[in-house]
């Protein structure tokens, strides 16, 4: 799993924040609730269908893909089966992909479905995943315009026990349907279908129904196929996408139908169900280092927030500073000068310059050692806000920052001279479209950010009474 360099897409533009809205025409006919996009040329797509041991969910999810709107002479269909005992039986005209039995791979097989797709856009769904007939061109429409648009469908849920493997999925799905799950419904009723996502909009990208540019594909590097059970590595590739200027979005009038009910409903009288559950989401919290998502205490393996100290005056304000802002900021890593890293002894947050510089969440610079003061909360980090509502009022400046960044089109915040806090989604995209990426950059003095001297009292600093007047 290795991304590719930020190099120009070979199509369409960027749009400032998560602001897909801007790319799409007030032309919803009412049929669902969702917008189109304003005319695009339609583009190549290819939709990879990941099976294991599901034939007669397969039959009818191919036999939906067949009568697809989407141009047919721009439509290619890759089943990839994870192992299956006997190989899946496929019409003429679809692909067929096979992958050793290692475990439940999901995210290895859709790797393998993307690495031969030919079509600008990937479109990934389930074997037990039927499409109606506008699926496709609903989920290509955005992802024509936006390079950067990750797309989540919309997956219904129906009994289809005793429905023939031919009839059209969006006329059996109403009469046998299932209840949807209510936490996603309201997640994207709630964020304006996602239109106001932000660090933990992951949750909302399910890997059986989304789509994204084979470009965009290319960047994140793919799936981390550590993931060997069922869940997880769809998430995990959401959160990662988002990192590198993902523009997410949800699509209500792209429905494909799941055969049965979703995981919980599934797993509801299994004893082991959570023992499933916790399994994934402990995986995830070493892959994922944003807050709510990361151990609240234990060190995260995931970068989140890495703060880049550039030179200090001595060995002393290097401390001050780095302890300063360890106490605002506990869950950060720094990098600091290789002639100052000694003095961190065993602290594993702290590396030296001459490591190379991950990429996480925030991105620090800090070009002169400064105290950031002492916070009013310094055991918690303050998470982002829901929309329309204000940070906790102990925040500091800098926690409010790094909460913020990254979120709407706020790329960029300004704490002095000597220190800015920015998103590294933001950075992503301007190394991509330059200026025209358009993120926003705020001027938020902060008093209690003050430069340190050459000669600065480190016994002062422990003890509380440093005073910088």
């Amino acid at each position: 799993m290795s991304a590719s360099s930020s190099e120009l897409p070979p199509f369409g533009r960027p749009v400032p924040g998560n602001r897909w809205d801007l790319a799409l025409a007030d032309t919803d006919s009412g049929g669902g609730g969702g917008a189109r996009a304003e005319d695009p040329a339609p583009r190549s797509v290819s939709v990879i269908v990941v099976h294991f041991e599901q034939q007669a969910e397969l039959d009818r999810t191919l036999a939906a893909l067949s009568r697809q709107t989407h141009p047919t002479e721009l439509l290619e269909v890759i089943v990839v089966d994870d192992g299956s005992r006997e190989a899946p039986r496929v019409p003429a005209g679809v692909r067929l992909l096979i992958q050793e039995d290692l475990g439940f791979r999901a995210g290895a097989a859709r790797n393998l479905g993307a690495s031969a797709a030919t079509g600008d856009v990937l479109c990934f769904l389930d074997a037990d995943t039927a499409p109606e007939p506008e699926y496709v061109s609903r989920m290509a429409a955005l992802p024509s315009l936006l390079p950067e648009a990750v797309v989540a469908g919309h997956r219904k849920h129906a009994d289809f026990a005793d429905v023939d493997a031919d009839a059209a999925v969006e006329a059996a799905g109403p009469v046998h349907e299932l209840e949807e799950p209510a936490w996603l419904a309201d997640a994207y009723r709630d964020s304006r279908r996602l239109l106001d996502a932000d660090d933990r909009s992951y949750r909302f990208v399910i890997g059986a129904v989304f789509s994204c540019t084979r470009w965009f594909f290319d960047q994140t590097g793919g799936f981390d196929e550590d993931f060997l059970g069922y869940g997880g590595e769809d998430w995990e590739w959401a959160h990662r996408a988002w990192l590198a200027g993902a523009v997410l979005a949800y699509e209500p009038a792209a429905v494909a139908w799941h055969d049965g009910p979703d995981w919980a409903g599934r797993t509801a009288a299994d004893a082991d169900s959570q023992v499933h559950k916790n399994a994934e989401t402990l995986l995830l919290s070493r892959k994922i280092g944003v807050d709510g998502s990361r151990p609240r205490a234990l060190r995260a393996a995931a970068p989140d927030v890495i703060a880049v100290l550039a030179a200090a005056p001595s060995a002393g304000a290097a401390f001050v500073c780095v302890d300063s802002l360890l106490e605002h900021l506990p869950h950060a890593s720094v990098v600091v000068p290789d002639e100052h890293h000694r003095l961190f002894g065993a602290d594993t947050r702290v590396v030296p310059a001459s490591h190379a510089l991950p990429r996480g969440r925030v991105r620090i610079e800090i070009d002169a050692a400064v105290s950031f003061g002492r916070p009013v909360a310094p055991t918690r980090e303050v998470t982002a806000p829901p929309p329309g509502r204000a940070a906790p009022p102990e925040a500091s400046a800098l926690q409010r920052a790094v909460s913020e960044v990254g979120i709407s089109d706020l790329g960029t915040v300004r704490l002095n001279e000597h220190v800015v806090v920015r998103s590294e989604r933001a950075l992503r995209r301007a190394e991509r479209w330059g200026a025209a990426a358009a993120w926003r950059t705020e001027q938020r003095p902060d008093p209690a950010v003050r430069v340190l001297p050459r000669d600065v009292s480190v016994a002062a600093h422990l003890g509380g009474w440093l005073s910088l007047d």
